[in-house]
């Protein structure tokens, strides 16, 4: 049973406990939330037979479960288990509650009706939420069960698939994965500063940084799928990766190197898989205070969205001490790697005494590899800065945007751009894949005779090699180094061309590109071998 998208999405942490051989599943929606936009498209994509809640009412159930709890389940005359969509109760809404101090889950108007307690049993996933349940609603206590949480165990189940979700977000080649966490309501990061994603992808240099935003889904049901995409179809088109709301978020953690959050479940969730967070603004407003979860927004580092972003991240990563938000965040995850095992017996325990339950505990379901929303649009314009260090070609390449143009140094070009004027002062061009109708040396010969401004020009030849060409007609073969026996790897021909450019521009002489180059972005070394041409 459910009400919202976000309650809908924890049932599939529920529906593999349950063996459907000897069990009939339906799902339902227990309707009135205004969260409930797309809930059935949603449903009937999970597989069980999806019933009108009418329909739900007239028929007799062993069991119901719902990831959320509201006073008017008491119709569909079941025992219910109800189990929280977050870490844990934490929220404060009046006109879910009735009053300014219970947190939403654990309140009397909720749980109980004309003095009767609603749910056979009440999932906790900490021991700490019985203690304000007891002051919120005591009759209820009786009611509660330790389950754990297992939205959290799953993430923990797929650690070891770290990398293959890093690679499904392009956090390669030394990049780190900034995820940024939004809930919903005035107080969210988006409500307070919803230019924060596209403020990150213009400061963090490309070669360094990948940017994704995970968005709470009562944000898409509020306004829709097109509308969001559309409100975030600048920053996408610099490189961010828009989590869809029904899949990937908890993946998308798992693989993540930085949170940026808020007062929301999956700020703490980052945390507790530790991860470098920090936070925007407070959502003071909106939490239990006594809530756990307020402890942890009241001790984590603040993020400045004014501020220099590219220098608080790298401090936020580079001073990361493992371990200094886990203690705060253990608060709200008790019986960990248990929530599985915990909630299918407490599920066969209600069922009829002839329905069997599994011999066999179960095991955390592994999570899919995230699917994240991509502008159709390569970013084709970057603003560069670099220099020459040690004989090391340091490079920063930032995505330059309409309405968003850059300052820090030179412009370099792929011939995807179609702004009238950004290929006039670039002094990089690049054909980033093969052509067979203009022959590589060819196209570079008219290109910088096309483009007054262009000192480098860079064609693809294929398999990782590239030709690059100077305005005096010097030329090069270029790929990266690669161990002895191995094909050549790829080699990114927008960052060849920059790094040729900054090594001329820093004093280096031409001649001396056939010796090779290293070149630096971040924390990442590439060796490039030139072979002149005629």
């Amino acid at each position: 049973m459910a009400r919202t998208l976000t309650s809908a999405t924890r049932l599939l942490d529920v529906l593999p406990l349950l063996r459907p051989d000897d069990i009939e599943i339906y799902l339902t929606i227990d309707p009135g939330s205004a969260f409930d936009a797309g809930l059935v498209d949603y449903l009937a994509s999970l597989g069980p037979t999806v019933l009108p809640w009418r329909e739900a009412r007239r028929r007799r159930f062993d069991l119901a479960v719902a990831c959320t709890v509201h006073q008017s389940m008491w119709n569909l005359g079941a025992p219910l288990i109800v189990l929280p969509h977050g870490a844990g109760y934490n929220r404060l809404i009046a006109e879910s509650t009735g009053n300014t101090v219970s947190a939403v889950g654990l309140s009397r108007r909720e749980l109980t009706r004309f003095g009767r307690v609603i749910p056979q049993t009440i999932g906790v996933s900490h021991e700490e939420q019985i203690g304000r349940l007891a002051r919120s609603c005591p009759a209820a206590v009786s009611r509660a069960l330790l389950v754990g949480d297992p939205c959290f165990d799953r993430m923990e189940r797929s650690l070891s698939l770290r990398d293959e979700y890093r690679e499904a977000l392009g956090a390669v080649g030394g990049r780190r994965l900034v995820v940024v966490n939004s809930t919903w309501s005035r107080h969210s990061l988006i409500g307070t500063c919803q230019d924060l994603p596209l403020r990150l992808v213009r400061a963090l240099p490309a070669d360094e940084f990948a940017v994704a935003v995970v968005l709470h889904p009562n944000v898409w049901t509020r306004h829709g799928t097109a509308r969001v995409l559309d409100r975030l179809a600048s920053a996408m088109d610099a490189g961010l990766l828009v989590i869809p709301p029904e899949q990937g978020w908890q993946a998308t953690l798992v693989a993540a190197d930085c949170i940026v959050g808020d007062h929301g479940s999956t700020t703490l969730y980052g945390a507790a898989l530790d991860r470098a967070t920090v936070v925007v603004g407070t959502g003071a407003e909106e939490l239990d205070p006594a809530s756990p979860t307020a402890a942890f927004i009241r001790a984590a580092p603040r993020l400045d969205p004014d501020g220099d972003l590219h220098q608080q991240l790298r401090h936020a990563l580079d001073h990361h001490v493992p371990g200094s938000l886990t203690r705060l965040t253990d608060r709200s995850l008790g019986a960990r790697g248990q929530a599985a095992k915990i909630l299918q017996r407490e599920m066969y325990r209600l069922l009829p005494d002839h329905v069997r339950a599994p011999e066999e505990d179960p095991q955390p379901e592994p999570l899919p590899a995230p699917r994240p929303h991509r502008s159709a649009r390569r970013t084709a314009t970057f603003d560069v800065q670099g220099q020459v260090s040690d004989g090391v070609v340091e490079v920063r390449r930032f995505p330059v945007l309409r309405g968003h143009q850059g300052t820090r140094g030179f412009f370099a070009v792929t011939t995807e751009e179609t702004h009238p004027l950004w290929p006039q002062t670039a002094e990089v061009s690049v054909r980033a894949a093969p052509h067979a109708a203009v022959p590589p040396a060819r196209w570079a010969a008219e290109e910088a005779a096309r483009l007054p401004g262009v000192a480098v020009t860079v064609a693809a030849l294929g398999h990782g090699r590239h030709l690059v060409r100077l305005r005096d007609g010097q030329a090069w073969e270029a790929a990266a180094d690669r161990a002895w026996g191995e094909a050549d790897p790829e080699l990114d021909p927008v960052l060849l061309g920059c790094a040729v450019n900054v090594w001329l521009t820093s004093g280096g002489a031409a001649a001396d590109l056939g010796r090779g180059l290293t070149v630096r972005t971040g924390a990442e070394e590439t060796r490039v071998r030139l072979r002149p041409q005629p």
